[in-house]
């Protein structure tokens, strides 16, 4: 996908998303209707994990797993906001995922938009002890589980942005994620900050993740694009709906 397209299609979801349109604006469709789990499927939780509460959907964070979407998903614009309750907290949303967790693991393959609180870092030292540099909070992108990809901006394999700009808990955050053709751009609160390229998977299923802390989530919203270039071995197997 070409860079004109790529911004685009970026301008749409910062165009058309705003609090006070939330009821599918312009072909956005909710992930998240504020009052059930519908269309979603717990994959290694348990039935306490996830609850749909005064139009929040609200993860206790434990056991550290995932639910994924029902369907798959290839080209599209992802918008979801997000709020840490505690220091530290740990999150994300996986996009192009495979939907289950292989064996030995607590997490899918596929590329992961990290959500992490400001405190994290200092919270979680390297092992010498010392507190992890700030680039790990503010919407990593990284391939997981055997997703490879090429970062703009390189830590390691991972894409860090190339600006501090979440909040810390008890914020709401802003997160606009544009993938299309093995290519992700990502928003956030306002700025296109990160990216990757050459996913190795270009079509898959959407999880939100639970990783030791309570989380809150809120106006998930879709716009799919049309299909481009997935082939079948660059597309998630297909699993059944049933856990």
């Amino acid at each position: 996908m070409n860079s004109s397209l790529l911004l685009a299609a970026g301008c749409v979801a910062l165009a058309v998303l705003s609090p006070t349109r939330a009821a599918d604006p312009g072909g956005f469709k909710p992930l998240f209707n504020g009052r059930d789990l519908t269309g979603w499927v717990d994959v290694n939780t348990s039935p306490d994990t996830w609850k749909a509460q005064d139009g929040l959907l609200i993860s206790t964070g434990k056991p550290i797993g995932v639910m994924r979407s029902e369907k798959q998903y290839e080209n599209f614009i992802l918008h979801i906001e997000w709020k840490h309750l505690e220091a530290g907290g740990n999150s994300g949303v996986f996009v192009w995922s495979a939907g289950t967790v292989p064996e030995g693991k607590q997490l899918p393959k596929g590329c992961e938009v990290q959500m992490l609180e400001l405190e994290w870092p200092k919270l979680n030292p390297d092992k010498d002890g010392k507190p992890r540099p700030d680039a790990y909070v503010h919407g990593e992108l990284f391939g997981a589980n055997g997703l490879t990809v090429t970062p703009d901006n390189p830590r390691g394999a991972r894409s860090m942005s190339f600006e501090n700009r979440c909040r810390g808990k008890g914020e709401w955050n802003t997160y606009d994620v544009v993938c299309v053709d093995g290519t992700i751009k990502l928003s956030v609160n306002g700025k296109f900050v990160n990216g990757i390229s050459h996913s190795s998977v270009k079509k898959g299923y959407l999880c939100l993740e639970a990783e030791g802390a309570p989380i809150h989530f809120r106006n998930i919203q879709i716009l799919e694009l049309p299909p481009g270039r997935a082939t079948p071995e660059e597309t998630a197997p297909v699993v059944s709906s049933a856990r």
